[in-house]
């Protein structure tokens, strides 16, 4: 009996290596490295469609629209940027809506000349007050997207391209690869574009219904370990039994003159002479955010400060609490949760408000 037990035994290990290795298998496929995942809103993400309307002599036109379907993050001025790499030798004839950052080497065209003939074009919207002739629907926002819970409408921005050297029909098109999006900065992550069922189109007056000629999605979601590798918030705490608090570590947030993260030099002394030229110098557009010098150089530090034991509450004992938000932050908004606390005896119970910390110096 002894060797049919051992059999038996190597059987199920051989067994279960391989359920193990399928296993492991079936997750490499499924989880790309392209993904991103945000906490704060796990479900959101940022969907762009390409929807190709016309065929041309060398290729088509395409209307691209982008649609915010995060809760509550929105893209802020000086807006999204989009990048793309074509899989052939594609060039841009046109936009409307929109314009590429570069025209790059045209120079073998003769005659009409491209709007920009780079193998990996970078596009942005253009500005409110562009001519309407070079408009098309939900365009011309300086790139700057609402979020969808907050208003669905303003979360979509949309425009036209004009695209030649390309395939003219659905077999001979290629979609392009390596999408990126900036919204203005890093954070986004987006997959390859995957062809769908063309979109349909309803008439003004709802009586018709045409469709695209062929359809394709890319989804990019955010990541704020992309977005930025240090934090941008502390917590720091006290109590009434006590004479000091828990205050942020040094370098928490970055540290002063580095490198990395928030501390990179841009930091101010509140006695800076001429603070307000510091803060917004004329003619200069920059996005990193400015921070008051301190040793944990954390743009927001939240303070938890226990103020009193209580009794007889909910016939039990409880804890009052005061709730503080000392910011460092000189020049950009922040989303923040006011969270109100309760504690009654040992049931610790929260409550949380999203609010806008308004920090503009």
């Amino acid at each position: 009996m002894e060797p049919s037990s051992s059999l038996v035994t190597v059987s199920v290990t051989k067994i279960t290596t391989f359920a193990i290795s399928l296993l492991f298998l079936i997750s490499c496929s499924t989880f790309t490295s392209t993904e991103a995942y945000d906490a704060l809103d796990p479900n959101g993400n940022i969907t762009i469609k390409w929807d190709v309307i016309q065929w041309t002599a060398d290729g088509y036109v395409a209307v691209v629209t982008m649609y915010n379907f995060q809760q509550y993050r929105h893209i802020q001025s000086p807006g999204w940027t989009l990048g793309w790499t074509w899989a052939k030798k594609e060039v841009i004839w046109s936009m409307m809506g929109a314009q590429t950052t570069e025209q790059g080497d045209c120079s073998k065209f003769k005659g009409n000349v491209p709007h920009c003939c780079k193998k990996n074009p970078t596009v942005v919207d253009l500005l409110p007050g562009t001519p309407y002739n070079q408009q098309i629907a939900n365009c011309c926002k300086g790139g700057v997207i609402s979020s969808w819970a907050q208003d669905p409408a303003g979360a979509v921005s949309s425009f036209q391209v004009s695209v030649g050297a390309a395939g003219t029909t659905n077999k001979t098109v290629r979609v392009p690869k390596n999408i990126t999006l900036k919204a203005p900065g890093p954070g986004y992550t987006c997959g390859p574009a995957k062809i769908v069922r063309p979109t349909a189109f309803m008439s003004a007056d709802k009586r018709r219904v045409t469709q695209a000629l062929m359809t394709w999605n890319i989804t990019c979601t955010y990541s704020q370990f992309l977005a930025q590798k240090t934090p941008t918030c502390c917590v720091s705490l006290s109590s009434f039994y006590n004479d000091t608090i828990v205050s942020c570590p040094t370098c928490a947030c970055g540290c002063q003159n580095s490198t990395a993260g928030t501390g990179s030099g841009t930091c101010v002394h509140p006695d800076t002479p001429h603070l307000a030229s510091v803060i917004s110098p004329p003619g200069k557009s920059d996005n990193t955010p400015l921070v008051q010098c301190t040793s944990h150089m954390c743009p927001i530090r939240v303070h938890w400060h226990v103020k009193a034991q209580l009794q007889g509450v909910l016939a039990g004992e409880g804890y009052s609490h005061q709730f503080q938000l000392p910011n460092e932050l000189l020049s950009v908004e922040y989303g923040c949760a006011t969270p109100q606390l309760r504690q009654p005896h040992q049931d610790f119970l929260a409550f949380s408000t999203s609010h806008l910390l308004l920090t503009k110096g």
